[in-house]
C-alpha cells in the first residue's frame, strides 16, 4: 500500500496540533517567517527565548525521526541557483504577505481569517505559476 498519504496526514496534523498549542500557551500566531523575521529585525527581543526554541524545535526534530523512514526521496532540484532562487523568493513572498503557509495557511484558515484564506489563495497560485515558468517556460527543474 502506497503510504505516503499517510505521512502527509501524521505531519498536517503535527503542524495542527503545534500550531494549537503554540497558540494556547503563547496567545500568538505560530508563524514560522515571523518568528524567524522577528529575530532577524530585532522587533522580537521580548520572545528572543521562546523564538529560539521553537526555530531549534524545527532544526532538531527532523533528524530525530528519521529512523521512522525507509527512504526519504524530497525531489528537491539539485540546480543549487534553483534553490537559492526559491528561497530568496519565498522569503521576500513572506514578508510581502506579512506571514507564511504556517501563519495564514494552517492558523489564519483554521480561524476563518480571511486575510489568511486570501493570502493562501494567492501563494498557492504564485507558486504555481512560479513552477509552471521554471519548469515549462525556462527549463530550470
Amino acid at each position: 500500500m502506497h503510504q505516503d498519504w499517510i505521512w502527509g496526514l501524521v505531519g498536517g496534523l503535527m503542524i495542527g496540533a503545534g500550531a494549537a498549542v503554540y497558540l494556547l500557551l503563547n496567545g500568538r500566531i505560530m508563524g514560522a517567517s515571523g518568528i524567524l523575521g522577528g529575530l532577524i529585525d530585532g522587533s522580537g527581543r521580548d520572545t528572543t527565548p521562546e523564538r529560539f526554541a521553537f526555530l531549534a524545535g524545527l532544526i532538531v526534530v527532523p533528524p530525530l525521526l528519521v529512523p521512522l523512514y525507509k527512504v526519504v526521496d524530497t525531489h528537491v532540484s539539485s540546480n543549487i541557483g534553483v534553490l537559492i532562487l526559491a528561497g530568496l523568493l519565498v522569503g521576500i513572498g513572506t514578508r510581502l504577505a506579512n506571514g507564511c503557509t504556517s501563519g495564514h495557511g494552517v492558523c489564519g484558515i483554521s480561524r476563518l481569517s480571511l486575510r489568511g484564506i486570501v493570502a493562501t489563495v494567492f501563494y498557492l497560485l504564485g507558486g504555481g505559476l512560479a513552477l509552471v515558468i521554471a519548469r515549462h517556460g525556462l527549463g530550470l527543474i
